[in-house]
């Protein structure tokens, strides 16, 4: 329970650092910052999943980078649930999807849990 509470709240502040570093991709407040990550989760796990099944041949195809469009139009879906949370653009999307990961991936590292 401790691990989900912290992987919650580094993705909260994945979220905030991003929306800081990235033209059109916005976070309004703690509450749209800490809905955010469960509702990305949310959508990640059942119309992504969805996306990735009926995409497999074209994400071979790209050797997988097509992964990285999908992840992007997840972000841009789960925003358009979360008030205070915002997406301009499927520019803003791709680049704050793969920054995402990065700071995510960073702030974990650090953590090391």
């Amino acid at each position: 329970m401790g691990n989900l509470l912290v992987n919650w709240l580094l993705s909260s502040l994945s979220l905030i650092i991003v929306a800081h570093l990235v033209p059109g991709f916005e976070v309004t407040g703690l509450a749209a910052a800490l809905i955010a990550p469960i509702v990305i989760g949310l959508v990640n796990a059942t119309v992504g999943f969805l996306f990735k099944i009926l995409t497999f041949p074209l994400t071979l195809l790209t050797l997988g980078l097509f992964l990285l469009v999908i992840n992007a139009l997840m972000l841009e879906l789960a925003a358009f649930f979360v008030p205070g949370f915002a997406v301009q653009g499927f520019f803003s999307a791709f680049s704050g999807a793969i920054l995402l990961s990065l700071v995510s991936m960073v702030l974990r590292f650090l953590i090391r849990f």
